[in-house]
This record gives C-alpha cells, sequence and structure tokens, in this order.
C-alpha cells in the first residue's frame, strides 16, 4: 500500500510503499484511512522528538483520523503509540479506541478538529474541576488555541481572554468564537505581559499551549495584577511552542494560590480520553466546534510538511 514514510528523523515522511496492515487481536480492524490530520504531535512523532518517542524507524506518522472498515461503518480512531500511523492507505485500529460517526459526516473535518479540541476539552474536563461560570486565558492563538476559545465556551466560560501572535484576521477569528479579550504577544514581551495581566488578572484557568518565556512573564504579570490572591489559580500546561522550559519565579508560587499542572498523554489515562471521545465527536459533527480545514492529497506529503505557517489544520486525504 502506498503511505508517508518516515525513514529518518531529520527529514520528512516521503510517500511510497510500506507492507500492508494486518489485525492482531480480536479487537483490531483494518480501514481504508480517508483523512488524517497533520498535527504539532505528528510533526513531533515523526521528528522522534515527542516524550513517547520509541525511535524505531522506518514508521508511518499519524495518531488518529478517519476510516472505514469492512463492515461498513464510519469511524474516528485514535491509535496507541504505533509505527503503522494514519498517514496511510489503510491502518489497523483498535475499535475500543475509536467511535462511530454519522456516515454523512465529513472525515476531513473531523480529523482536523477531533485532536486540537481534545486538548482543551480534556483540560478543562479531566484536569481541572472547570465550572460554568468561571473564567479562562487561553496563552496561544494559533489553530489549538482558537479552538480552546470554542471548546470553553461550549463548556459554560463566562470570559475568554486570549493572548498570542495575532496574524491577520486571527483577532476577529477569536472574538467571533467567543474570546472578550486579546491580547498580541508581537513586539517587546514585558508590554505583552502587562497587558496580559491587565485583562486577565481575575481568570480561573489557563490554558497555555506556548510556555517558555511568554508563560513565565504572563505568569508573573497575572499574579502581581491580582487583586485577590487567594483566588484560586490553575495554569494548565498543554503545549510549549514558545520554548520546553519556563523559568518560573518561586514568588510566583507563594505569592498566590496557584496550581500548575500539565495535561496531555500520561498526565491523562487512555480511559479517560477514551471517555471523551463520544462527546467532542458529537460537538463537531453537530457544528458547535469549527476549524478551519484543508484537505491535501497523501501523495504531496513533502510539499504539505513544510507548510509549517499554515494557520489552518491541514489534513492528508489517501484517498482521491
Amino acid at each position: 500500500m502506498k503511505a508517508a514514510v518516515v525513514s529518518a528523523f531529520d527529514a520528512p515522511p516521503r510517500y511510497g510503499d510500506f507492507p500492508d496492515p494486518a489485525p492482531a487481536g480480536d479487537d483490531e480492524v483494518v480501514v481504508d484511512v480517508l483523512a488524517a490530520g497533520l498535527h504539532p504531535r505528528v510533526r513531533s512523532q515523526a521528528s522522534g522528538s515527542h516524550y513517547t518517542s520509541t525511535d524505531e524507524l522506518p514508521l508511518v506518522p499519524g495518531v488518529d483520523g478517519v476510516g472505514r472498515g469492512s463492515d461498513g461503518l464510519l469511524r474516528y480512531f485514535v491509535l496507541s503509540d504505533t509505527t503503522l500511523g494514519s498517514m496511510a492507505e489503510r491502518t489497523v485500529i483498535d475499535t475500543r479506541r475509536s467511535v462511530v460517526l454519522p456516515d454523512d459526516t465529513d472525515p476531513v473535518a473531523v480529523a482536523a478538529a477531533m485532536n486540537p479540541a481534545m486538548a482543551s476539552w480534556v483540560a478543562l474536563r479531566q484536569r481541572v474541576r472547570f465550572q460554568a461560570g468561571q473564567s479562562v486565558l487561553v496563552l496561544g492563538a494559533g489553530n489549538a488555541g482558537q479552538i480552546a476559545v470554542q471548546v470553553a465556551k461550549l463548556l459554560g466560560a463566562s470570559r475568554i481572554v486570549v493572548a498570542g501572535r495575532l496574524h491577520t484576521g486571527v483577532a476577529g477569528r477569536l472574538r467571533a468564537a467567543g474570546a472578550a479579550e486579546t491580547v498580541s504577544l508581537d513586539g517587546e514581551l514585558d508590554v505583552a505581559a502587562k497587558r496580559i495581566g491587565e485583562v486577565a488578572s481575575d481568570v480561573d484557568v489557563v490554558l497555555d499551549y506556548l510556555w517558555g518565556e511568554p508563560a513565565a512573564a504572563a505568569m508573573a504579570a497575572i499574579i502581581t495584577a491580582r487583586a485577590d490572591r487567594g483566588k484560586p489559580l490553575t495554569w494548565v500546561e498543554i503545549g510549549s511552542v514558545a520554548g520546553p522550559t519556563a523559568a518560573i519565579p518561586s514568588a510566583a508560587l507563594r505569592a498566590a494560590r496557584l496550581t500548575v499542572i500539565g495535561s496531555g498523554q500520561g498526565s491523562v489515562g487512555g480511559h479517560e480520553y477514551l471517555a471523551e471521545l463520544p462527546a467532542l465527536a458529537e460537538a463537531i459533527t453537530a457544528g458547535r466546534i469549527d476549524v478551519d480545514a484543508r484537505a491535501v492529497p497523501l501523495a504531496d506529503v513533502e510539499q504539505a510538511w513544510a507548510d509549517t505557517g499554515a494557520s489552518h489544520r491541514i489534513v492528508l486525504t489517501p484517498r482521491p
């Protein structure tokens, strides 16, 4: 079969031949892949830099997707750590790690939205005791951050602030999605951090996709400006686009009722992720969570891989 094949961690996948998959367990089936999202998680998988990497090569990247099995059912599936990912004409899925979709579902929309939406959805439903009426700061205005605004609003957030790099049209899209305030991180970081402190000093939860220097600066600014430092603030580290480490001032941890936690594979168990799939898939298929997606043929995987600045979510489609 044809697939995107990673033969070296320092080179992009190439379109080529890969052995046909075969199920090994009672709950495994082979599906024809209809759509597979090119998520940041997939890029780190293909570069061997993700913390779950096993350094096995060759591999087919892809952590999830939409496919159809011989039973005719359309499924969104999440793969376990495997060298046979979803960026192939066919892959093996465990039906227990999948959810059946309505037959008229747009596979590209679901493949584009489920992974980035899952980050904020799981953070607010599994890692935080989030309650309707609480307020949220989303740190990072990329694709996942924009979806996080929709998720937070859907789950009942009373006020949402977003801080990030606001490229053309992004601020407008964020406000249309439900953000009350936006803060640009372009320019001097200390100026942006002060602004974050001014508009987000009283938030209950921070969904942080950046980490690094922006997180440290924003954390210090929020705590400095916080009127009631006894009010709980939960900082959820989800991504590290701005850097893998953040120099958090020790005073920030002592001067306020601050809790810093992570949300991701490991801190959230597999069964907890799976428990959230049906409700999230239903929200996406019903149109309550939207994503800007662009379908690209699997044969063009090298060009798609080079498009690192895309504001939309790229979805590879193995079949014409």
